[in-house]
């Protein structure tokens, strides 16, 4: 590989040193580079009073700057075309290099290509000093690195995405922790946002967000249905920085490195219960970094919000931004609907199973529509059920499952202590079984529901006689009621003991 020729303002440093006396050895450790390379260019350039273009032509190949216009207007016609490419995978330099000689055999050597392509890229990198307007935008993005807070159950360490936005005008910096990066949690950063500004700009400017972009382009990016939807609530327009051009939002990017150093610092030992905990701790310090004095002046970031910027924001409107979902979905034969996106289920008249109805959601409710009209309305809120159920969405024979249930031993005996006291006794047998609880609650249930349709005497004198054999049982007394068994008296016989020489009486006991 050829060795990076010296810029021309080091050659100069070298040549002056030696002017002045000082060794290869000197010159080579206070320029930072070997002393072969001073002695080389040494040998190269005996006489120091050289112009800067004979120097030129002299170190690199004798290819004269001044004097090879043509040459030079070849190889920057090749960079404008081809310096790009360094970015596809297996583009190298040396490539580049040999593709100009292929168009330009007498070009210039290796080590010169390489020397004009480095200037080249420095002359494209240059930074331009950008004046904001106060009330003109607003600017966000997500910080790199993650905050986390403990979760009190299991101990886990959870982490959570830090949001950033600044208004590059004044330096007013607003962040808080949100569980993600999704459009949700999108939706709500904005919110809060602009609740803590009090008021939007004209622009909201954002990084290529999953969230916020859908198609990146360097002139004409598609947005998300969401900021369309955010645009046209809070009376503002999205736009988007280039793709790979961090230098578009070089206030964002700085804001970022302040929350690191003003937040992230001090709360780096502190343990955080839950997401509110965390962000009630980067509020406070977030407050005391927004009311710091700049350097070199008295005032603060607040200071310019408030007197040069705040009433130059956009009202905002009555309600925040709540952010709804439209799906369209079938009912299950469980009479729910799947909301896919937190995997839960959500109840609807079972009436409608198998019908098509239209899901609204947000964060915080779920409404199910058939037909323009409301079926169902759910409370869209965390919890660790797979299932919300209503009850009025049951149908009958589901609320007695459902009643059935939530019964206990004790329950289910004072129940029947209503209908009597060999219903009661009946009843205990029943449930004296424990290998098959759960069944003979259900057995229990449904003996005592009998009393709704043969009344509470029948089922006391049922169990009565059922009472009178070995097996107490719901089927048992089910048929006596059916057959009218009930309602039949049975004659007490009474027993005859015959006489016999065998048989004695109590007598023979005492």
């Amino acid at each position: 590989m050829a060795q990076t020729p010296l810029t021309m303002e080091v050659i100069k440093q070298v040549l002056r040193l030696k002017r002045d006396g000082i060794s290869i050895r000197e010159t080579a450790r206070r320029l930072g580079i070997s002393r072969n390379s001073v002695k080389k260019y040494l040998a190269l350039l005996p006489d120091a009073t050289m112009s800067e273009e004979a120097l030129a032509g002299q170190v690199y190949n004798n290819d004269s700057l001044a004097h090879d216009e043509q040459r030079i207007a070849d190889l920057n016609g090749h960079f404008n075309q081809h310096s790009e490419e360094l970015s596809k995978t297996g583009v190298t330099r040396q490539l580049l290099w040999q593709e100009y000689l292929q168009q330009h055999p007498d070009g210039y050597s290796y080590s010169r290509y390489c020397y004009h392509l480095q200037q080249h890229h420095k002359s494209r990198d240059l930074s331009m000093h950008l004046e904001y307007c106060p009330g003109d935008m607003m600017m966000m993005d997500y910080a790199g690195k993650k905050l986390y807070y403990t979760d009190t159950d299991s101990g886990e360490m959870i982490a959570c995405e830090v949001f950033v936005a600044i208004l590059p005008f004044s330096g007013l910096i607003f962040c808080t922790g949100t569980p993600s990066q999704r459009t949700e949690d999108f939706a709500s950063c904005i919110n809060d946002m602009v609740h803590f500004y009090e008021g939007v700009t004209a622009t909201l400017l954002c990084d290529n967000l999953k969230a916020a972009v859908k198609r990146p382009s360097r002139y004409e990016p598609v947005f998300t249905e969401l900021c369309e939807l955010l645009s046209a609530h809070y009376s503002t327009t999205f736009s988007a920085t280039r793709p790979y051009r961090p230098k578009d939002k070089a206030m964002v990017e700085k804001a970022v490195n302040i929350v690191y150093n003003h937040i992230y610092g001090p709360l780096r030992n502190q343990v955080f219960t839950s997401l509110a905990d965390l962000n009630k701790s980067i509020s406070f310090q977030l407050q005391l970094l927004n009311d710091k004095p700049y350097k070199k002046t008295p005032y603060s970031r607040r200071y310019y919000f408030t007197t040069q910027e705040a009433s130059l924001l956009r009202e905002l409107p009555s309600a925040p931004f709540m952010l709804r979902h439209t799906v369209q979905l079938t009912v299950q034969r469980n009479y729910h609907v799947q909301l896919s996106e937190d995997r839960r289920y959500y109840s609807v008249p079972y009436q409608y199973v198998g019908q098509k109805v239209k899901v609204y959601y947000d964060s915080r409710t779920v409404e199910v529509y058939l037909n323009g009209q409301r079926i169902a309305l759910h409370s869209r809120t965390a919890h660790n059920k797979a299932y919300t159920t209503l009850k009025e969405h049951m149908p009958p024979h589901h609320h007695r499952m459902q009643q059935i249930r939530g019964f206990n031993k004790d329950d289910l005996l004072c129940m029947a202590e209503r209908s009597g006291p060999s219903t009661r006794q009946a009843a205990a047998l029943m449930l004296q079984n424990s290998i098959y609880i759960e069944q003979n609650y259900k057995a229990c249930y449904g003996m005592l529901q009998l009393a709704k349709k043969y009344s509470d005497q029948r089922l006391e004198a049922a169990c009565s006689r059922v009472l009178q054999g070995t097996r107490v049982n719901y089927t048992l007394i089910k048929n006596i009621l059916e057959r009218n068994l009930d309602q039949v008296i049975t004659e007490q016989i009474p027993l005859l003991i015959p006489d016999h020489e065998n048989i004695r009486g109590k007598e023979a006991y005492q």
